[in-house]
């Protein structure tokens, strides 16, 4: 997961980005006003003002403890329980589990849980390396380029040419296999992330080879130290078979439960035109964004990413503060004539869905 996704334009404050390999130039830095005739500046000032944007080391303080002890409680229960097929009914709480861990490690990458770079860094490692097996400088190089650019067909990965497609003239260019997936490609979606939790893993240690030596060493270490340890637990309560079908169920699970959180987001939203205008933070950040309906469940369930567009505005923001500032922003675009999209869970499950179908149609 990232340690330091806080990038921010000209426009916004807070610090800029990192330089890709997710090692320097991170961390928090000085504030910059942003352009005195920008649409942002003045929500920043309101919500600054209101005190939003201080951290709240408490709060997290509290989440990671419960976090772990959940994961050593369900880690007894696999011990416990053993060579039982009821032992799998433990990998969906600790899938859920798992997920928590992955909503603590993306908030230090945002700098959300201190402002000391160190301490971020190190939660980011023990929280996505360590305990998820996933390289949080791979994601941080990706994630800092999605924050840039969101939607942006072609400076945000998470919109780029992969197993799925989000533009007609990528689907025109799929062949051979690829181009039946993108064909069917919304149906296959929730299936596909079933996949998700072991490809997070094996995209990690492919950027190895992209990170300097005394990285390199510590973020290989720490995800071998991951592998060794869960597959040490699940080898000891029960046989190779029994072992290997709970890591591939809880892989899967994880993978669900992670991609059904992020997938809301951003879907089905506006992509900024390449040749088109340059939008302002504010703008970009919005109208590429969607949030979510809900309460404490939704909040729960999302990890405060159903909060995604005062998260894109605000990326340092402590997740417990995003649900504060939202009246405020909404309010805010409201008065510029921004629109403010916000939907129900299962309405922004239907318009990603829609937008993914949309795109396969050429090829049907």
């Amino acid at each position: 997961m990232p340690h330091a996704v806080t990038i921010l334009p000209d426009d916004a404050p807070g610090p800029r980005a990192s330089d890709g390999t997710g090692q320097r130039g991170a961390g928090p830095a000085p504030a910059r006003e942003p352009a005195a005739g920008s649409d942002f500046a003045p929500l920043l000032r309101v919500v600054r003002g209101q005190g939003l944007l201080e951290r709240r080391p408490g709060w997290y303080a509290a989440r990671v403890a419960v976090n772990l002890l959940g994961l050593g409680a369900v880690s007894a229960g696999v011990l416990l329980l053993g060579d039982s097929w009821w032992t799998l009914t433990l990998a969906l709480p600790l899938a859920v589990l798992w997920a928590r861990t992955a909503f603590l490690a993306h908030d230090a990458g945002h700098s959300q849980i201190s402002g000391n770079r160190t301490v971020n860094r190190a939660l980011g490692l023990v929280h996505g390396n360590l305990l998820l097996g996933m390289n949080e400088a791979w994601w941080n190089d990706k994630h800092v380029r999605h924050h840039a650019h969101p939607n942006h067909v072609d400076k945000d990965p998470d919109v780029g040419v992969g197993a799925l497609v989000w533009t007609q003239g990528q689907a025109a260019r799929r062949v051979g296999f690829a181009r039946w997936v993108t064909r069917n490609q919304a149906r296959l979606f929730f299936p596909m992330l079933l996949l998700e939790g072991i490809a997070l893993k094996v995209s990690g240690f492919r950027y190895l080879r992209r990170q300097p030596v005394r990285d390199r060493v510590l973020s290989a270490s720490l995800m071998t130290a991951h592998l060794v340890f869960w597959g040490a637990l699940f080898l000891a309560a029960m046989p190779v078979g029994k072992a290997v079908v709970f890591a591939l169920l809880l892989h899967a699970l994880f993978g669900l439960h992670l991609g059904a959180a992020f997938a809301p987001n951003h879907k089905g939203m506006e992509m900024p035109d390449p040749d088109g205008d340059r939008w302002g933070h504010l703008r970009r950040q919005v109208l590429t964004s969607r949030n979510v309906r809900g309460a404490v469940l939704t909040d729960w369930f999302l990890g405060g990413l159903n909060y995604q567009i005062e998260h894109h505005l605000f990326p340092s923001m402590p997740r417990p503060h995003l649900r504060l500032a939202q009246p405020l922003v909404r309010a805010h675009c409201a008065a510029v004539g921004v629109p403010y999209t916000e939907t129900g869970l299962v309405e922004s499950y239907r318009q990603g869905l829609a937008h993914l179908h949309e795109t396969g149609a050429p090829l049907r």
